[in-house]
């Protein structure tokens, strides 16, 4: 599967973003998909992951009750909803896919094969 992140910006410290993140190639409902984040000088960081049908859904403490993680199967696209973003968030994110990463494992970025190019937020204070 190929994945093609788009929608970040620099957005004032309180505001939202939507991420998105197309794939193409097999079915997309055959995988599980998570957003990581990179900052400047920091290591990848898991951020949220949801479920092959979307019905269950994980997040990083640093973005519980702000974000919102989404998939829609019929138009092969995950999304990221970020609202009050916090200038800590500044980063850029990758989508990912895995179609066999364990529950347990869903935080670990080595399990995912398939990236996307990822997309630069910035969050000014």
């Amino acid at each position: 599967v190929q994945l093609q992140a788009s929608g970040g910006g620099l957005v004032q410290a309180g505001g939202s973003l939507r991420l998105s993140c197309v794939a193409s190639g097999r079915a997309f409902g055959d995988y599980r998909m998570a957003w990581f984040r990179q900052a400047p000088g920091k290591e990848r960081e898991f951020v949220a992951a949801i479920a092959r049908r979307g019905g269950i859904t994980t997040y990083a403490d640093s973005v519980k009750g702000r974000f919102t993680i989404s998939k829609d199967n019929a138009v092969n696209t995950l999304y990221l909803q970020m609202n009050k973003l916090k200038p800590e968030d500044t980063a850029v994110y990758y989508c990912a896919a895995s179609s066999s990463v364990i529950l347990s494992q869903i935080r670990n970025g080595a399990q995912y094969a398939y990236w996307g190019q990822g997309t630069l937020v910035t969050v000014s204070s």
